[in-house]
């Protein structure tokens, strides 16, 4: 699939809640050719400053109006600039990139948390209507808007928060055994804390469930060359997280 850097304008850039917001462009050919997984690195501004681009996963995409969506975070002065702009501003996007999820399977397990939930939900668009389940955890109830977006596309939902706010008291670990148990999942899929990302992936090894995770890392350049974003390989070599991922089977990296 091409990648490539364009200027395309800004149809949408609201606030979700608590400090998150969504930005929507409008890219007719990324939103046919996107696939789960991958992301857009974002140039923040036409200045230096901040200089480099960030990487942000794709949270959807929709062929029939070619908009391409990511749900961002501000953390910093670059996702604080981009809460700036508006619709009808132009952005200048590089992607779409990286090694997008494997969708063979019949009965997946979709495991998230935190801003995790971001490229999973993009996932999850694509998967349903097959038989998907959801296990999302957060700190708070607050912090899970994120239910009502994976309930338009699947309906098996299951939910953690640290402070019993919001579904099952504790963290999606202290869930996934039982889960697991109890249902014939074929594929599990993962995005989030790597602690998190550790527990389902040994989990998954037990049980000899596929598991592919999706691993979030700064990074300069994008497309392979800095080496800003390099993870450790099972195999004791190093593995670019912008083009050999952001999507790993578990057994290729050490979480």
């Amino acid at each position: 699939m091409p990648k490539t850097a364009e200027r395309m304008p800004i149809t949408k850039n609201r606030l979700i809640k608590n400090g998150v917001y969504e930005l929507s462009f409008h890219m007719p050919h990324w939103a046919y050719d996107a696939r789960p997984g991958q992301f857009v690195h974002i140039r923040i501004a036409d200045s230096c400053q901040p200089l480099l681009r960030r990487p942000f996963s794709i949270a959807g995409t929709d062929a029939a109006t070619g908009e391409v969506s990511v749900i961002y975070r501000v953390v910093g002065q670059g996702t604080s600039y981009l809460t700036q702009l508006k619709a009808g501003d132009f952005i200048d996007c590089l992607g779409p990139l990286g090694r997008p999820f494997d969708l063979e399977c019949e009965r997946p397990l979709l495991v998230g948390g935190g801003m995790g939930l971001a490229p999973l939900l993009f996932l999850a668009r694509v998967l349903c209507p097959r038989p998907a389940e959801i296990l999302m955890g957060g700190r708070t109830k607050e912090e899970l808007f994120w239910t009502d977006r994976f309930a338009t596309v699947c309906e098996n939902i299951h939910i953690t928060t640290d402070d019993g706010s919001l579904g099952q008291r504790g963290v999606t670990a202290d869930v996934l055994p039982a889960l697991l148990a109890a249902k014939q999942f074929d594929r599990i899929y993962t995005c989030g804390p790597h602690a998190m990302m550790q527990k389902v992936a040994q989990s998954a090894r037990q049980l000899a469930i596929s598991c592919q995770v999706s691993l979030e890392e700064p990074m300069a350049c994008g497309l392979g060359a800095c080496l800003s974003c390099t993870c450790e390989g099972q195999d004791g070599k190093r593995r670019k997280v912008c083009t050999d991922g952001p999507v790993f089977w578990s057994w290729e990296v050490v979480l």
